[in-house]
């Protein structure tokens, strides 16, 4: 049963509309494995009652029998603790929430039970996101499958820990600065930031103003992660800045031959500072294009590094969501996150405006790659995951790190709305899993998925920690 629960969700999938096991067997093993693992772990901070999972499981495999089954059909599902199940608590991780019962479901788990699959729970996330550390008030701290010491990232870490570590075979993520990306990387998973709009937000008590973050598939293979976007793809009526269906099937354009591209692959983005052996592992697996019939040529030039300004425009819109509680609740929140609060009163007209210049600046650089580049490799993170519960490191070998840190190769595609996914590159001296960032241009998550692929397919067969 222990390679059904690591096994890639298509693969679970195919043995389900096989019946060689069953949506039952299925549940049953998923509770027994979060039983066995999730205490070590802190992927899972809530579970639904297990009678009603398992009625639940048994209606599902009646519609397999019966020839009905949906896509998802019986499918444990984990969703982050950012994102709302209707009946459970969504805490975003913060003592002031611990007790939000969310009155209907996200859109994004709304499709997801559409097509079949049943939550079980919702996974550990640092408080409302804030960092790529999972690790809050409420819950405590999320550990990685491959090294129980180190962090699985954030704000996806419960998530990213429940893929990697076997408990479930479907798990909600979401990216704002590279929050699927980064605990994708951390461990040894695949994921996908799509383009901006492609997965509906919401619904949300405000109008969203900070466009930077996308729901994104996080998942054991690229298959996987298209059998996810499939299922919640597409415009609803209460994200106005949803984009329409793209009239194709994401698992369909993983069939079609990859075409011969050209390919950039950038180092460093101008500014990044890289672990030499994370460095070398990213640069080898950017080579395998070349192997594959490609050209890749290396980009020395680099975009206006936005960091700080990404850092600053986010605070200031958790002050406009949560300033009003701080009178009630200031003692409540984690120190860190406190600190980035009281942060946003800094914004002023002016500061706006020197961002959303660089922002302009990051926009012309994407442009002038794309126009010359069919895709653009990176590292997906500079460095080896952080301690469980941080810091995150300083300096690099000697170098001071930008104010982006971990996040120097992601932010820039958040702000910029281009697809960018991240694939298992090899491992660094350490042991830990390393990624090999992809990028293409805005709207083609089809590219992303089939280059990303076309790499999946070059590498072993992907080993899961045990636990």
């Amino acid at each position: 049963m222990s390679d059904l629960l690591h096994q890639p969700l298509s693969a679970t999938l195919e043995q389900l509309r096989r019946r060689e096991v069953s949506a039952v067997e299925l549940m049953e093993a998923t509770l027994a494995r979060i039983d066995a693992a999730n205490a070590t772990l802190n992927a899972f901070v809530a579970m639904r009652d297990r009678d009603v999972l398992l009625a639940e499981a048994r209606a599902a495999q009646a519609r397999i029998t019966r020839g009905d089954a949906r896509a998802l059909e019986g499918v444990p599902l984990g969703v982050k603790d950012l994102e709302d199940v209707a009946g459970m608590v969504t805490t975003h991780g913060s003592l002031p929430f611990k007790d939000h019962v969310a009155a209907r479901d996200s859109i994004q788990v709304e499709r997801l039970e559409a097509a079949g699959a049943i939550v079980v729970g919702k996974t550990n996330a640092p408080e409302f996101g804030y960092t790529a550390i999972t690790k809050n008030l409420v819950f405590g701290t999320t550990r990685n499958p491959w090294n129980l010491d180190r962090t699985p990232g954030g704000s996806s870490g419960g998530s990213s820990a429940a893929i990697a570590g076997g408990l479930v075979p479907l798990a909600t993520a979401s990216d704002g600065g590279g929050s699927v990306r980064l605990p994708a990387t951390f461990t040894g998973c695949f994921g996908l930031k799509p383009s901006f709009g492609r997965i509906p937000h919401g619904p949300d008590d405000l109008w969203v103003t900070v466009d930077t973050a996308t729901h994104g598939p996080l998942t054991r293979t690229v298959l996987d992660a298209a059998i996810h976007l499939d299922a919640v793809c597409g415009v609803h009526t209460l994200d106005p800045q949803s984009l329409p269906h793209p009239g194709i099937s994401y698992v369909e354009k993983l069939r079609e031959e990859l075409p011969r591209l050209r390919i950039g692959f950038s180092p460093d983005l101008g500014h990044a500072v890289v672990q030499s052996d994370v460095a070398d592992v990213v640069a080898k697996a950017a080579h395998v294009f070349e192997r594959l019939g490609h050209a890749l040529e290396l980009v020395r030039s680099g975009p206006p590094d936005t960091g700080r300004d990404w850092g600053l425009v986010n605070v200031f819109d958790m002050a406009a969501r949560l300033g009003h509680l701080l009178p009630e609740h200031e003692n409540d929140f984690g120190r860190a996150f406190l600190w980035g609060l009281r942060h946003g009163w800094q914004m002023t007209p002016e500061l706006w405006r020197a961002a959303q210049e660089r922002r302009e600046g990051l926009n012309r650089w994407c442009a002038e790659i794309f126009e010359t580049c069919d895709l653009l490799l990176t590292p997906t993170t500079p460095y080896d995951p952080p301690p469980a519960g941080g810091p995150f490191p300083k300096e690099l070998e000697g170098r001071a790190l930008p104010e982006a840190s971990v996040a120097s190769f992601t932010i820039p595609f958040n702000l910029s709305w281009h697809p960018a996914a991240t694939v298992r590159a090899g491992f660094s001296k350490a042991g830990l899993p390393v990624g090999l960032q992809i990028v293409a241009p805005r709207h083609r998550d089809d590219l992303v998925l089939q280059a990303a692929l076309a790499f999946e397919r070059t590498q072993p067969a992907p080993s899961w920690p045990a636990l």
